[in-house]
């Protein structure tokens, strides 16, 4: 079911999420977007476990905020400054490895102004299998670009959260529209890991 060789992307799964239970957050999130994170969990275990490469991916952003550009010209506030605890990898729920892999961007796309495309030709990789948020920002542009660089795409439905439901769901019909079969359950992508 894997085209060629795969790698797991684990977008921003960060500290923020299961620190922070403040109601009004810098970025919202939709109804259970803590447990679709930890969800996540199993799709990275799988992995480790079919020797294919996790690939986290770390919004993070200067404190003197001169690299957010047009970031913060939508809803999102102030969010993941680099010198705070709360922007880390969550590695007490998700766990990070020696051997894992991690960039750090500034933007939505894990391919923009980032070293994850030279990361993933290095990798010899032909399918991204995405987990993580949000999905109708940071996994939506990266899935994007992912497949204008000819790439295949899988999302695991139920290891993505977005910034609301109904933004999750229109989303995820986006991604659907542009290849089709690209949103996964995890049931599914365990069963293709286990093979691959």
């Amino acid at each position: 079911m894997i085209e060629g060789l795969a790698a797991l992307i684990v977008i921003d799964i960060q500290a923020s999420t299961f620190i922070d239970d403040s109601a009004v957050r810098s970025i919202d999130n939709m109804a259970g977007y803590k447990d679709r994170m930890l969800k996540a969990r199993s799709a990275i275990d799988a992995a480790r476990v079919a020797d294919i490469p996790v690939v986290f991916i770390r919004e993070a952003h200067h404190f003197s905020l001169v690299d957010f550009g047009r970031e913060l010209g939508g809803d999102e506030d102030i969010h993941y400054p680099e010198d705070n605890p709360k922007t880390a990898i969550a590695v007490e729920e998700i766990e990070f490895l020696p051997n894992d892999c991690l960039i750090r961007k500034r933007r939505y796309s894990a391919f923009f102004s980032t070293n994850f495309k030279i990361l993933v030709k290095g990798l010899g990789v032909n399918t991204l299998i995405i987990v993580g948020g949000l999905t109708d920002v940071c996994v939506h542009y990266t899935f994007v670009d992912g497949h204008q660089s000819d790439y295949c795409c899988w999302v695991i439905d139920g290891c993505v959260g977005g910034s609301s439901l109904a933004a999750h769901d229109v989303s995820l019909a986006a991604m659907e529209y542009l290849q089709t079969s690209a949103i996964r359950i995890l049931d599914e992508v365990l069963l293709a890991m286990a093979k691959a």
